[in-house]
């Protein structure tokens, strides 16, 4: 048996450590690990709540505006808060937009090197990959004299010898399967998706001043001005780009990204029977049609699958949520076997792992992350949990979609559940987002035509308005995965505040029961040929789209602090 430790995965944001077991090539168990700690919720302890998004959204550096958004719906509910249908329309475009990036981003520039073997480009025949984009897509950049570009960039850059984020790829392994064609003609939709993505997130600038933490969320709405007749605020010039922008994403999405994974796949297909994991899938679902917040208005829709029964999707309850740290760097004042929903959270941090530098891990608790449960089941939540339940209602348009992709690739549904069905999922809602999105800015456009510019309810603004005491949640689909945050709030502070993110129910360690987390389930019977190299295990990981940025800290190899911050 050979004990692999993957540490950090890289491609991801944040810090993850992977270990696993290997006998005879096959995983045979897994431990997935936290490297850092998130202290988040200790900073927003007794801080206004109206500003309690502001610090959420520095969750992460990268996917923040999901939890301002997170952040601010929690409050609203704790309020009892309802916000105008403008502000549900900004913010629905917001995260519809980041969702759309974020999974051209993951695919193209956190996933796709775990099939593409960038070396074999270089010996691609032009001509041949001009042929065969063109024989998938009518992407307009498709020539041979284009791919040829591509290709004596990519040997200019190999010359050079600053291979950078190429430098240490698993480079001629025996995984990897595409010709030198389908290579070429991916690394060339890898530097496109870098422009593309730049200039499409635009729509947050316009809509939120900036991109990442955008400044135009507001507790009872948004502060995005709205005013056909100032320069300064959203006007018909603004909603003109938007337009254009949302245009130039459907395009991409359509003609390069879901023909680029619908070419991949079919060279993959043992990996629709890869990665299979827990078979419990959740998600919250978002996007409401109303201001009722009402889950039955969803685009995307809210409910638990389990033991991949898609006859039976069942309705969620946020009661039935709770942390365990029984394997986790924390401690529970009730003790460490009891796991508690997020309103009773406690963030006390207890590191009892090993001194760093360490080979292996050799204690009981191995994470900095917590391990949440529903009902105590570890579920797996993301773009193929959202799909498996739309799939299973019938809704947003997926059922059609995904038979027709299924049909194309020759497999059934069971399929689905795999790590080539995670990547699939990933594109197939980047694919429906982009055909909704112009329907929420018809509707705001239709709003403001009719002299409706409402973006904010001031009904429950100051504290005096606020009951003594109160508590809320928030939820949202954030392109990785359901995002929950809870609040209690105390004579107009905030008491207590837990943020559950995606990464923790996907990535998080065993509970109190020895129940594997989602990545660790997944990677059991995984085959791995050689244990130098591990790209097997990295493709079913990857899938996920780790997000481990909820660190605060920063340490350096031997683990010695940098530097400490105090927030103030």
């Amino acid at each position: 048996m050979t004990r692999i430790a993957i540490d950090p995965v890289t491609r991801i944001e944040g810090h993850l450590r992977i270990e696993v077991e290997v006998q005879d090539g096959i995983v045979t168990d897994a431990w997935s690990s936290g490297t850092m700690f998130r202290g988040i919720e200790l900073i927003l302890k007794d801080r206004d709540p109206r500003d309690a998004w502001v610090f959420a959204q520095r969750i992460c550096g990268v996917c923040t505006t999901v939890h301002a958004l997170t952040s601010v719906r929690a409050v609203e509910n704790a309020l009892n808060i309802t916000i105008p249908e403008n502000a549900r329309l900004l913010r629905q475009l917001i995260s519809g937009a980041q969702l759309v990036q974020d999974h051209v981003i993951h695919f193209y520039h956190l996933h796709a090197l775990d099939w593409v073997d960038v070396t074999l480009a270089l010996k691609a025949d032009p001509g041949a990959t001009s042929t065969l984009a063109q024989s998938i897509s009518d992407y307009p950049k498709s020539s041979k004299a284009y791919f040829k570009g591509v290709q004596d960039k990519l040997k200019a850059f190999v010359d050079s010898g600053q291979l950078g984020l190429f430098a240490n790829g698993y480079w001629g392994h025996p995984a990897y399967k595409l010709p030198p064609e389908a290579n070429l003609m991916a690394v060339a939709h890898y530097l496109e998706a870098l422009d593309w993505q730049r200039d499409y997130i635009r729509i947050h600038a316009i809509l939120g001043g900036k991109n990442p933490h955008l400044q135009s969320y507001l507790v009872g709405g948004m502060a995005t001005a709205i005013n056909p007749n100032s320069p300064g605020a959203l006007n018909a010039d603004g909603l003109s780009l938007l337009a254009n922008l949302l245009k130039k994403g459907q395009d991409f999405v359509s003609q390069v990204y879901v023909p680029d994974v619908l070419a991949v796949a079919p060279f993959y297909k043992e990996w629709a029977k890869l990665g299979t994991g827990l078979g419990n899938y959740m998600a919250y679902g978002d996007y409401p049609s109303d201001n009722q917040n009402n889950p039955d208005t969803y685009f995307f829709p809210r409910g638990l699958i389990l033991n991949k029964d898609l006859s039976n999707v069942q309705p969620i309850d946020h009661n039935q949520i709770a942390e365990h740290v029984a394997h986790s760097w924390y401690s529970y004042q009730g003790g460490d076997e009891k796991p508690l929903h997020p309103w009773s959270g406690e963030t006390k941090p207890n590191y009892t792992g090993p001194k760093p530098p360490f080979e292996m891990i050799t204690t009981d608790k191995y994470s900095w992350l917590k391990a949440p449960r529903y009902q105590d089941n570890a579920v797996e939540v993301g773009p193929l949990a959202r799909m498996l339940v739309a799939y299973a209602k019938d809704k947003a348009g997926a059922r059609p979609v995904i038979d027709s992709v299924l049909k194309q690739l020759g497999v059934d549904a069971s399929a689905l559940f795999s790590t080539l069905g995670r990547v699939a999922a990933r594109a197939i809602e980047a694919s429906l987002m982009t055909q909704q999105l112009p329907t929420w800015l018809n509707q705001l456009e239709e709003n403001i035509g009719r002299g409706n510019l409402d973006i904010h309810n001031n009904t429950y603004w100051k504290p005096e308005s606020w009951p003594k005491e109160a508590q809320g949640y928030g939820f949202h689909e954030a392109p990785r995965g359901a995002l929950g945050h809870w609040v209690q709030i105390k004579d107009g502070v905030i008491k207590n505040y837990q943020a559950v993110v995606p990464s923790t129910w996907n990535a998080g360690p065993r509970d109190a029961k020895g129940q594997r987390g989602a990545y660790e389930q997944a990677l059991i019977g995984t085959p791995v040929v050689n244990p130098e190299q591990p790209v097997e295990i990295l493709r079913t990981i990857h899938s996920f789209d780790p997000c481990l940025a909820c660190a605060v800290h920063v340490v350096d190899p031997k683990g010695r602090e940098y530097s400490n911050v105090r927030v103030v």
